[in-house]
């Protein structure tokens, strides 16, 4: 996403601000790590956080974070990898755990496959935060009523789903954004179909511990 614009709101709506710290889980190429990086600034700590469950990829995803943590200017990152149930192993409590387009991967066989699952990540997730800290969840959104059943095949998920397993594991809704919607993908392809790739019709929602 290369709008400034909608990218300043996410940020506002994650409540990511001079100070804070921010567990990125599954950071990619590190966009959102760099840019709470600067946010932060040196009293705040990110944790750019790469589940051990795709950390063997060809692409390297943990020596990227660790490379990006070796960046002039990023001594507030630290590059960590653990199994996502694990998080706490390697992390101290946080304000923010940003789980941007990934926590639909929960319900997919490559996730499930070393133990993970939704409600056990979500348990992890409330553990780390710390009092009033948020959780935010930005996703690929499936077709009402269609649950995690997508997940696997079109990488979307429905946001109903999502609410149902994070408030069942003890967090309440505060806010959520349309920002990122988008009325022209019909939740028929996958996410990297050309058609949608970069402009999928997305949800996000910010929750706090019960």
């Amino acid at each position: 996403m290369n709008d400034e614009s909608k990218i300043a709101e996410l940020i506002r709506f994650a409540h990511v601000g001079p100070g804070s710290t921010v567990i990125d889980v599954y950071p990619g190429d590190g966009d959102w790590t760099r840019r709470f990086s600067d946010i932060v600034g040196p009293e705040g700590h990110i944790y750019s956080f790469v589940p051990a469950e795709v950390a063997h990829f060809e692409s390297d995803p943990f020596g990227k974070m660790q490379a990006l943590s070796k960046e002039p200017g990023r001594a507030n990152v630290e590059a960590v990898s653990a199994d996502l149930i694990a998080m706490a192993d390697v992390t101290q409590p946080v304000d923010v755990v940003w789980v941007h387009l990934f926590y639909h991967d929960l319900h997919t066989k490559l996730i499930e496959a070393r133990g993970a699952t939704a409600a056990r990540f979500n348990h992890a997730v409330l553990e780390r935060l710390t009092p009033g800290g948020a959780y935010i969840i930005v996703d690929h959104a499936a077709t009402d009523g269609t649950g995690t059943n997508d997940a696997q095949s079109l990488h979307r998920i429905d946001p109903a789903a999502v609410r149902e397993e994070v408030e069942t594991a003890g967090f309440v809704l505060t806010a959520e954004t349309d920002i990122l919607a988008n009325s022209g993908d019909t939740h028929s392809v996958k996410v990297f179909d050309p058609a949608v790739k970069g402009h999928t019709d997305r949800f996000a929602f910010r929750f706090v511990k019960r």
